[in-house]
């Protein structure tokens, strides 16, 4: 475990590099071209700011790994080795479905695709996924489910990548908090892979990791005037997003034995928040009569701010709520009902969802008593 602990360091810092190096230079590029994500009333952000950060992403991950994959047969290194060939076939697939979503994403940050093809460009990368033989095929007791009949597994597995891919781009709304949520769920993951000995996947999950670190800085700290800020679009929440899918499920597959905990709930707790809040959005546009594939206003972080708070305590906020849930959900999960469990998180959400709503409206009612005084 100390070599490969010592070869998810050199990742980490072989992908931060590359990454710090790519996005200044895609900087120059958005900015000499004039490719930027314009302001409208939807949007938080008031400056013209690039939305080409996740180009940098994907490359770099691929570019490590492919290096890690390399020195691994060069060095005859067998535990090594084999580790490596064991994965050889998912991972093969996993990069097909990747290179598919990344060049969907780019083409939607330059030009625009509609929703739709999106959805189906998803789809087959979730295939991929499945024709590599990575699918979900046990809830854990989630619900009395244990084993899923095949045709089950198929379509659960594809509905979940689809979905989980949607909810990281869609909670991209303010600085840091889809890099932010992603990273917390990649430091889990790479925790949980470490201790599973599935240490080829752990190294997928600090290559995003280090690819999301030094976008987070340009994203949060960089300054739009000075052209050192930007976004990182359709093409880095799809990569992420698909990469977070494709580890939730490898750990929804490992063993009790192994962890100690349900894997079950734990391979989904970094993604809850951004899981509940699709799901919430999505409900109230159709409640409202809206289509629910058009962007509003209505995101948990949009909530937040109309309480008042300033964009980055809001991202802290939520950020701090993520690493709270996962925490609560990993030590409980070795004690409670995976389905009461569940249940809990998605009761512990709509209370938090009412106070909130709530306190927006009497901000609003004592706002407009003011204004009329």
């Amino acid at each position: 475990m100390l070599t490969w602990l010592w070869i998810d360091f050199l990742v980490l810092v072989c992908v931060s590099t590359l990454t710090g190096i790519i996005i200044p230079q895609i900087l120059l590029i958005a900015f000499r071209r004039n490719l930027f994500d314009e302001p409208d009333p939807r949007k938080i952000h008031k400056s013209e700011v690039p939305r080409l950060g996740g180009i940098a992403f994907f490359p770099s991950i691929l570019f490590a790994l492919l290096l890690l994959i390399g020195i691994g047969v060069l060095s005859h290194e067998s535990t090594v080795v084999q580790r490596i060939y064991r994965h050889i076939l998912p991972l093969c697939f996993i990069g097909c479905g990747a290179i598919i979503l990344y060049l969907v994403g780019m083409a939607d940050d330059l030009v625009g695709v509609r929703y739709r093809a999106k959805f189906v460009m998803q789809t087959l990368s979730a295939l991929f996924v499945i024709a590599g033989g990575l699918r979900i095929d046990n809830l854990h007791g989630f619900m009395g489910v244990e084993e899923l009949p095949f045709v089950a597994s198929v379509l659960l597995t594809v509905l979940f990548i689809v979905f989980v891919i949607n909810a990281i781009n869609l909670i991209d709304g303010i600085d840091g908090l889809a890099s932010g949520l992603s990273a917390i769920a990649c430091v889990f993951y790479a925790f949980i892979f470490l201790s599973s000995s599935l240490y080829i996947y752990s190294a997928l999950a600090v290559a995003t990791l280090g690819a999301l670190l030094p976008f987070f800085i340009f994203n949060v700290f960089g300054n739009a005037k000075k052209h050192r800020k930007i976004f990182m679009g359709d093409t880095g929440a799809l990569t992420v997003g698909f990469f977070l899918s494709v580890m939730s499920i490898e750990i929804c597959s490992i063993d009790w034995e192994y962890t100690g905990v349900n894997t079950g709930i734990i391979a989904f707790a970094p993604l809850l928040i951004p899981g509940f809040d699709v799901v919430r959005v999505y409900l109230h546009r159709i409640k409202a009569h809206r289509n629910p594939f058009l962007p509003d206003k209505t995101h948990i972080h949009h909530k937040l701010l109309a309480l008042g708070m300033h964009q980055r305590y809001a991202m802290m906020t939520i950020l701090m709520s993520s690493l709270l849930l996962v925490g609560i959900n990993y030590i409980l999960s070795s004690v409670m009902n995976i389905t009461v469990l569940f249940f809990s998180d998605l009761v512990l959400w709509i209370v938090v969802n009412t106070i909130l709503t709530r306190s927006i409206h009497a901000r609003e009612r004592r706002q407009s008593t003011t204004l009329y005084d």
